[in-house]
C-alpha cells in the first residue's frame, strides 16, 4: 500500500565476525597427583574460546549457525534442561549474531516458576523459552512432537539437544587436530558426545581419546552408542581410537559429592583456576584417580579439554 514501508530483516551475521580465539591455548599445571607418577598434565583451555561461545559450544555451534545462515534460515530451536550450558550458548548466538531463538526446556512444571539464572539468561538473550512435559520432551525427535512445534512457532532449523549432530562433530575435528602431537591421552567431558566423536577423529593415529560421562543411568551404553552413531553420520564410520570411563559422574548429571568438592576446592587453591562443577571438575576429578591408579605410564602427557567456565 502507498504510504507504507515494509523492511526485510537483516540476514544473520557469519560466526566468524565473531574472532574466536583459535586455536585455545594448551597450558602446563604442575599438579601433585600427576606429577608424582611422572606424568604432564596439560589443560587445553577452550574456555578462552570466546567469552559468551566458550569451549566446545562454540566448536558444535559454529558449524550449525554457518549452515542456518547458508540456508537463509533465521530462527533456531533448540532444547535443554533448566541449567543447559547449551540453551545459554545458543541464545547468545542468537544475540550477537541476529537470529531469533527458541528454547524447549524439560518440564513444564517449571512454566509457573520463576526464572533460574541460567534460564534468566536465556531470556535477557532474547530467547523465548517453551516448557515441554517430560513424556513429550523425551520424544522430541518424533514428528509429532516437531509438528506441533513448527504449528506455534512457525519455520525454525532444530539443533538437538547438547547441539551434538554430524555438522558438530565435524565442527570439533578441529580440537583434535589441535591437539596432535602434544599429548597421548586426550580426555574430555561428555554429555551428549558430539565434541569426543569430533576429538576423537581429529587425533593423530597414535594418540587416545577418553570420555567422562557426566550423566547417571545409560551412560556408558546408550552414550557409546550416540558416539558410534555421530561418528558414523559425520565420517562414515568409526574414527580414532576412543574410550568411556563412567565412573565419575558423581551420582547425574548437575550432582555432586563431597569428595568432588573437596578435590575442586583443592585444584582452583593449587592452581587459580575456577572450575567449573557439571563438566570440568568431573573430568579432572575422573583424571586425578586414573593418575592414581597408574592408569597413564610414567613419562606419558595427559591433556584434558576444558569445556567451560563456572
Amino acid at each position: 500500500m502507498d504510504g507504507v514501508t515494509s523492511t526485510v530483516p537483516d540476514p544473520p551475521a557469519d560466526p566468524r565476525s565473531l574472532s574466536p580465539r583459535l586455536p585455545s591455548p594448551l597450558q602446563e599445571v604442575e599438579d601433585e597427583p600427576f606429577a608424582r607418577r611422572g606424568v604432564r598434565l596439560l589443560l587445553k583451555r577452550d574456555d578462552l574460546i570466546h567469552p559468551d561461545l566458550p569451549g566446545n559450544k562454540w566448536r558444535k555451534l559454529e558449524p550449525n549457525l554457518t549452515a542456518a545462515a547458508a540456508a537463509g534460515e533465521r530462527t533456531l530451536l533448540t532444547f535443554g534442561g533448566a541449567y543447559s550450558n547449551h540453551l545459554r550458548a545458543t541464545a547468545a548466538a542468537g544475540r550477537l549474531l541476529g537470529f531469533a531463538t527458541i528454547g524447549v526446556v524439560r518440564g513444564d512444571e517449571l512454566a509457573g516458576a520463576p526464572l533460574n539464572p541460567s534460564l534468566a539468561r536465556c531470556a535477557a538473550d532474547g530467547m523465548r523459552l517453551h516448557f515441554l512435559d517430560r513424556a513429550r520432551y523425551r520424544r522430541q525427535t518424533d514428528p509429532d512432537v516437531l509438528a506441533a512445534l513448527h504449528e506455534r512457532f512457525g519455520a525454525f532449523r532444530v539443533l538437538p539437544e547438547g547441539g551434538s549432530n554430524a555438522l558438530a562433530a565435524r565442527g570439533c575435528t578441529e580440537l583434535g587436530r589441535e591437539l596432535r602431537g602434544a599429548a597421548g591421552t586426550v580426555a574430555v567431558a561428555c554429555g551428549t558426545g558430539g565434541t569426543l566423536a569430533g576429538l576423537a577423529a581429529g587425533l593423530g593415529p597414535d594418540q587416545r581419546a577418553l570420555g567422562v560421562p557426566v550423566l547417571k543411568g545409560g551412560s556408558p551404553h546408550f552414550l557409546h552408542g550416540a558416539v558410534e552413531e555421530l561418528q558414523r553420520a559425520a565420517f562414515g564410520g568409526r574414527r580414532g581410537h576412543w574410550r568411556l570411563d563412567d565412573r565419575f559422574h558423581c551420582g547425574g548429571y548437575a550432582r555432586r559429592t563431597a569428595e568432588l568438592d573437596a578435590f575442586a576446592d583443592a585444584f582452583e587453591r593449587r592452581h587459580g583456576l575456577p572450575l567449573e562443577r557439571v563438566y570440568v571438575a568431573k573430568l579432572l576429578y575422573g583424571l586425578s584417580t586414573l593418575a592414581e591408579e597408574g592408569a597413564f605410564p610414567p613419562g606419558s602427557t595427559v591433556a584434558a579439554v576444558v569445556t567451560g567456565t563456572p
